[in-house]
């Protein structure tokens, strides 16, 4: 009779699985949007958990290059060489300016390690973090259900179109150090389309050319990023939709099979995640590459 009162009681109090998962998805912001685009909001966990990772990715790959031999390498050695050597190869048949890559392959080289490790946090427990975040909230006197923590970076859209942003940028930085800022300029009002002899129609080629560049600017920028943060946004919710397998066999008698299929169903897109968080870092190192290497030719 206790047990089953307690399994009552656990039941009344707990979260529905729209509430659990809402809680899961909430940011920890420093304060509420006001709107749908609200530029005065940070959330907090995506640019703590991003920073944290991107140190510990600066210190592996600095540790790699300062235990560095010329002799038989140990495995991290290797694996770092194997790395290095696939982005440099990948950098080498897209951009073809020797001078640029000796930017452009430890650029592309970060931004797939980075992304990784971002990506990898999807790998952690869902409930793991956050529960250690609402007992330090409890422990401070704040209401635990109000204790938000998400854990995954480029599961934040704001996340993943700074990161998109930022090759835009240098993208364009090399669109002008190349070919120069009138040579650019010509690009953008002569291609796609061309242009004409005739003034009046050298006008009107000439805008529609500029409008389809920025398109095509903006569309290349807003895909690379949304591609990346769909994918592991649609992840983070496969796992949160798994951990509710569990949750419904705790509260259940008859539940058993819940409980085996959270196993399997849990162990097997883990073992899948690998294979995703690790092609999406791969995807937008590439893409970063084949945008930069488009800035280096002309139309």
């Amino acid at each position: 009779m206790a047990a089953e009162n307690a399994a009552e009681h656990v039941a009344e109090h707990a979260p529905t699985a729209g509430e659990y998962i809402l809680h899961h998805l909430t940011f920890w912001q420093n304060q509420k949007p006001a709107n749908v685009v609200d530029f005065s909001v940070v959330n907090i966990d995506t640019v703590f958990y991003a920073a944290l990772l991107g140190l510990i990715a600066c210190f592996f790959m600095w540790n790699a290059a300062r235990k560095a031999t010329s002799g038989v390498p140990g495995r991290f050695q290797a694996a770092v060489e194997v790395l290095v050597e696939m982005v440099e190869s990948q950098a080498k048949g897209i951009v073809h300016n020797a001078t640029s890559r000796k930017f452009i392959s430890p650029l592309a080289l970060t931004v797939f390690v980075w992304i990784f490790l971002m990506n990898a946090m999807d790998l952690l427990p869902v409930d793991l973090l956050p529960f250690i975040w609402g007992k330090i909230a409890a422990a401070q006197g704040h209401d635990p259900e109000h204790a938000f923590m998400r854990v995954v970076p480029t599961a934040d859209l704001s996340m993943t179109m700074g990161l998109s942003v930022g090759v835009l940028l240098v993208c364009l930085y090399y669109n002008a150090k190349i070919k120069g800022i009138g040579g650019w300029a010509h690009e953008l009002v002569t291609a796609p389309f061309g242009t004409s002899k005739n003034p009046v129609f050298a006008v009107i080629l000439g805008i529609l050319n500029f409008a389809m560049q920025i398109i095509e600017f903006i569309a290349k920028t807003v895909s690379h990023g949304m591609r990346l943060f769909g994918n592991m946004y649609a992840g983070e919710l496969i796992f949160l939709l798994i951990a509710l397998m569990g949750g419904a066999w705790s509260v259940s008698a008859t539940g058993i099979g819940l409980a085996i299929g959270h196993i399997i169903a849990g162990t097997a897109w883990a073992i899948f995640h690998i294979l995703i968080i690790t092609l999406q870092a791969f995807v937008f190192m590439m893409l970063a590459l084949v945008y930069l290497g488009q800035a280096h030719d002309a139309h």
